[in-house]
């Protein structure tokens, strides 16, 4: 019986490399799966947060409260808000509505006399406030109330965020923009408001202007505040809520079984059978023009005008970010932002120049395509007024 040809090394190597590619890759599903097991218990302190000491967190207004005298109560979910309420009078502070449906909403803004919506959508201000409806942004100036809401009065200017159109019947404050920055609806006794707090309440902005007037005005009629933040679940009842079985045919499981089986089978098959990288060189070259030109081709055939704009923007966005200094980490709507301020023009109009505007026609699109060329050289000879924008 003769004896096994030794291994070469280079051969064990590769073996062991392979089998040290499929642990990891194991090991990095289970990380995977891990986390998107816990997605539904993950609850981040953002944006209005009553805890957090952060830039957008509200902490420095609760504070504020605290030391007028107001007891200020957290609740992260309905069941705790509902107790809170309950317990005696109160003014209901609600921040992301997201996760309530329609239904959930109205019954919430009837749990308590006085309450106030710190980031209201499109979706709150139409059911509560009698079909109103949101209107943009508003001018980046110093506005005054111009209604006789005397908390509004009291607390003078401020510079608002969103605004609002208020229906027949709502009291609207703070003309900006297209529509108002505060709305308020009255009741038999005690009234629902509506307001983007984000650019007015929180730590970074709560003392400028007549902001923390306002937020106390506000808040502060009733001894007490009941500060909700809805939790994922708020808006469903257990007990409607469908499992994922019930949502998927029979046959799904065990196919997922199979397809995890025939994985691991592939896995530790091609595992033993890997070989020296090789290189090849393709049959032709193609040249980028070419792969430009085709791609524009299948763009014009199919009509996908969005999908075009948004490779312009995003060109766009990433020219102005290095025009304006500013980091790769900088969002869309924060290039925007400053590329107004430099301009000194219409935040909304420049927000939709990058972002909002949906060009649904190739006419459209040609005049998008002109409308970024034009910001960009205004940005351009803003930044840079003694160079030519050629």
């Amino acid at each position: 019986m003769t004896a096994p040809a030794p291994v070469d090394p280079a051969t064990r190597r590769r073996r062991t490399g392979g089998w040290v590619g499929i642990a990891a890759a194991f090991v990095l599903i289970g990380v995977g799966s891990a986390a998107l097991l816990s997605l539904a218990d993950w609850n981040p302190r953002d944006v209005l947060d009553p805890a957090s000491a952060g830039p957008t967190g509200t902490r420095a207004l609760v504070e504020v409260m605290r030391a007028q005298g107001l007891t200020v109560e957290v609740a992260r979910d309905l069941d705790a808000a509902e107790r809170a309420v309950m317990a005696g009078p109160a003014t209901l502070v609600i921040t992301d509505t997201a996760p309530l449906d329609d239904a959930t909403l109205e019954r919430v803004a009837q749990l308590a006399d006085d309450v106030v919506l710190l980031d209201p959508h499109t979706r709150d201000v139409r059911v509560l406030f009698a079909d109103s409806r949101a209107a943009g942004f508003g001018d980046d100036t110093l506005t005054v109330p111009e209604c006789g809401l005397p908390d509004a009065e009291r607390a003078g200017p401020i510079v608002p965020g969103a605004v609002f159109t208020g229906a027949d019947g709502i009291t609207s404050c703070y003309p900006s923009g297209d529509g108002h920055a505060l709305l308020v609806h009255g009741r038999d006794e005690g009234r629902l408001a509506a307001l983007d707090a984000r650019e007015l309440f929180t730590n970074a902005h709560l003392a400028d202007n007549g902001n923390a007037a306002l937020a106390a005005n506000l808040l502060g009629r009733l001894p007490r505040v009941v500060w909700y933040l809805p939790a994922l679940g708020d808006g469903v009842l257990p007990d409607t809520m469908p499992t994922l079985g019930e949502l998927t045919p029979d046959w799904v499981t065990p196919a997922l079984a199979l397809l995890g089986v025939s994985a691991v089978a592939a896995m530790v098959w091609r595992g033993r059978r890997f070989g020296p990288l090789v290189t090849e060189d393709l049959p032709v070259i193609v040249r980028a023009a070419e792969t430009t030109e085709g791609r524009a081709r299948l763009y014009a055939r199919s009509r996908d005008t969005v999908h075009v704009a948004d490779q312009l923007r995003h060109g766009a966005l990433d020219r102005l970010t290095r025009t304006l200094g500013l980091g790769p980490s900088a969002a869309a709507h924060e290039i925007a932002d400053v590329a107004a301020a430099r301009l000194h023009t219409d935040r909304a109009r420049v927000r939709g120049i990058l972002l909002d505007d949906l060009p649904a026609t190739d006419a459209e699109l040609v005049a998008l395509a002109d409308a970024l060329q034009q910001l960009e050289t205004a940005v351009r000879l803003a930044v840079r007024p003694g160079r030519n924008p050629q």
